[in-house]
């Protein structure tokens, strides 16, 4: 059930990154499918039963994987610099055009030359 919700958020993300022509609406659109796979990859990473690895006089029992954490916020925090700067670009393409749709923008970048 919860890797389905997952898939229809990257579908989500995906057809609004297809058919939407205003371009905050499509970064928005990159972002909720950013979003949808990095929790795609946190459920397969998931390991029930695992405990975090610390170092003890105990036993070793099996201990949860911190290298795939320490990718997960990687990519987190890459997904988060990327809107960030989309939406600086978005900016100073709105500021030079006065509209945020797609086809106006490319029409006046095409007189421009």
């Amino acid at each position: 059930m919860m890797k389905a919700l997952i898939l229809a958020t990257i579908l989500i993300g995906l057809l609004g990154l297809l058919f939407k022509r205003n371009l905050l609406l499509r970064i928005l659109s990159m972002d909720v499918m950013g979003t949808g796979v990095v929790s795609l990859f946190v459920l397969y990473a998931t390991r029930h039963g695992r405990r975090t690895p610390t170092v003890t006089g105990e036993t070793v029992e099996p201990y949860a994987d911190p290298v795939l954490q320490a990718v997960i916020l990687t990519a987190i925090v890459i997904g988060f610099s990327i809107v960030a700067l989309v939406l600086v670009q978005s900016m100073y393409i709105a500021k030079r055009y006065p509209t945020l749709e797609v086809d106006e923008i490319e029409d006046h970048w095409k007189e421009d030359g």
